[in-house]
């Protein structure tokens, strides 16, 4: 039989490149006939930095996985950048003519060469939807590569539905939401910023989110046994492919952080305790100004407890020194470490002595925790961050609540006492390590040979190479 080839667009942002390219080698480990050219657009560094070199880094050791780069094209309007969301997609956008020429070229070799390979579909990030008209116009059905859940994909089924009802974006004195998926009604508080934005975000969101239903699937980066309620729930959609945790266990190039750091931190944690430090980690855009960090540290300092502060320095704030209080260093001398830079934040969670997890709620850290079974405290900061928080608080009980509805950029302070209060309480919770435990053990399970996201991948192989 031929070899069927796939068409991976993935956005370069790294939340999206990590899941997508680790999906991509699933799918080659689990089937031989598989073969995957990844099409890698080029986003201005300063945007996504690392996601050029971590995409090369992971492709380079994948004999059946090929990177082809795409041209550079001009940025959009700096003024779109009031919302990242808008931005994004009207940058890719101007990608599809390059998408397109490069598409054609695959499928013409592929078509030429009546022995190689056969191309049976794109695989598209939620922010590539638009590519969706390149693959119609070659007879190529287009898959959907969800890197959120499936509470996210409500939301997102049923933006198109309320907006040819209501016409505008959400406000946050909104009532509540009864958004089929999620179990509790959602307060708009907790919505994506970007669908509360006047400036282009929920236009933006409208427009991909129109184009879920011309999908040939979705696959989504969940397992059944954590969202069992919202997989129920999707009747009148394309199939719906659970295949996850899809994690990098080995985590992602420290380009920032110095060795000799890493090895003096790792050292530090194979002298604590099991289950005695808290890891505090925000993800690849997660920075904090001088007001911020100063609170995080009296916040740290008074709830006694052993940590390890991953500390990514804001804009307006050129050292930490800026926002420590003074003494600070020495007073927490023994009991906690900072980590300036990139952190291997996988690697720490699979640290005997990690007990709990100060996180922005990114649904790849989420998985991560799970996966580790270490229980999160919830600071989210942007993208759907908070809606994520929100469900695993109140939905589904794997969290401790500090905020769910903090945003990055504003004023808002989340003080000391807050701080200090949920970083003791995610220690002591053992209701709620019990619970991120036993679905820890669930998350292994789904993708072992026999669980539910094994037996979902064997379907999806199955639809898409038993195409003709």
């Amino acid at each position: 039989m031929k070899k069927a080839e796939l068409i991976f667009i993935p956005t370069p942002g790294i939340g999206h490149l990590v899941s997508t390219l680790e999906f991509a080698k699933r799918l080659t480990d689990r089937d031989d006939r598989l073969l995957i050219k990844i099409l890698s657009i080029k986003f201005p560094s300063t945007l996504y930095p690392f996601a050029e070199s971590y995409t090369k880094s992971l492709t380079s050791s994948q004999p059946r996985i090929q990177l082809i780069d795409l041209p550079l094209v001009d940025p959009p309007p700096s003024d779109l950048l009031k919302s990242r969301v808008n931005y994004v997609s009207v940058y890719v956008e101007n990608n599809i003519p390059n998408v397109k020429d490069t598409v054609t070229k695959i499928v013409q070799s592929s078509n030429s060469n009546s022995t190689s390979s056969r191309v049976v579909g794109l695989v598209l990030d939620f922010f590539c939807l638009s590519m969706i008209d390149v693959g119609r116009e070659l007879n190529l059905p287009s898959y959907l590569f969800l890197t959120c859940n499936a509470g996210f994909l409500g939301l997102t089924l049923y933006l198109p539905n309320r907006h040819n009802q209501i016409g505008t974006e959400f406000t946050e004195s909104d009532s509540e939401l009864l958004i089929p998926g999620i179990l509790n009604q959602v307060p708009p508080s907790v919505l994506p910023s970007a669908v509360l934005e006047k400036d282009g975000g929920y236009t933006a969101y409208i427009k991909l989110s129109q184009r879920l239903r011309d999908t040939k699937g979705i696959i989504v980066n969940t397992f059944k046994e954590l969202e069992q309620y919202a997989l129920d729930s999707f009747s009148d959609t394309p199939p719906v492919y659970a295949v996850g945790p899809v994690l990098d266990l080995k985590g992602q190039p420290n380009l920032s952080l110095d060795g000799a750091q890493r090895d003096n931190i790792m050292n530090w944690l194979d002298d604590q305790p099991p289950l005695s430090v808290v890891l505090l980690c925000f993800g690849s855009m997660g920075s904090f100004g001088v007001a911020q960090v100063k609170e995080m540290a009296l916040g740290l300092e008074r709830s006694g407890q052993r940590f390890l502060w991953c500390l990514r320095l804001s804009a307006s704030m050129p050292s930490a020194d800026d926002g420590l209080p003074e003494g600070f260093l020495e007073r927490i001398k023994g009991k906690g470490m900072i980590c300036s830079g990139w952190a291997p934040q996988v690697e720490f969670l699979a640290h005997k002595a990690i007990g709990g997890f100060v996180s922005h709620c990114g649904w790849n850290s989420i998985l991560e925790s799970l996966w580790h079974g270490v229980p999160i405290v919830t600071w989210p900061l942007y993208a759907e961050q908070q809606l994520n928080a929100f469900r695993m608080v109140r939905e589904l009980g794997l969290a401790v609540e500090m905020r769910l509805d903090y945003r990055s950029g504003g004023d808002d302070l989340v003080l000391a006492d807050e701080i200090e209060r949920a970083v003791r309480r995610v220690m002591d919770d053992n209701e709620v390590r019990k619970k991120v435990k036993e679905m820890g053990e669930m998350a292994r399970n789904a993708v072992m040979d026999g669980g539910s996201s094994f037996i979902s991948i064997g379907q999806l192989i199955q639809d898409m190479i038993g195409r003709s």
